[in-house]
């Protein structure tokens, strides 16, 4: 049974960082795109950055410049470096490894939270 697992979420105050994690269990995902996506109270899910497997990125116009999305295939891991974080950052964030017609699975989401 596949299991994605967030880690890294919390509180932080404006112009401060965290990293987020996600490990996946249960298979091997290599070849999947992984992605980190978040939802404010009252709004759609929406894609925050991805990662191919191949290594090309992509990001939400909003986090360009202060969020970075890394993987390690080794350890079937995915990464999202976020500094300079504003209060309207704060979401959950859900993670989500994904190969076309095959499979589409996600993480039970961890709470980021940006307030002085």
């Amino acid at each position: 049974q596949v299991q994605l697992v967030e880690s890294g979420g919390g509180l932080v105050q404006p112009g401060g960082s965290l990293r987020l994690s996600c490990a996946a269990s249960g298979g091997v995902f290599s070849s999947s795109v992984m992605a980190w996506y978040r939802q404010a109270p009252g709004k759609q899910r929406g894609l925050v950055a991805a990662i191919t497997s191949g290594g090309n990125t992509n990001y939400a116009d909003s986090v360009k410049g202060r969020f970075t999305i890394s993987r390690d295939n080794a350890k079937n891991t995915v990464y999202l470096q976020m500094n300079g974080l504003k209060p309207e950052d704060t979401a959950v964030y859900y993670c989500n490894f994904r190969r076309v017609n095959q499979y589409n699975y996600w993480g039970q989401g961890t709470q980021v939270t940006v307030s002085s």
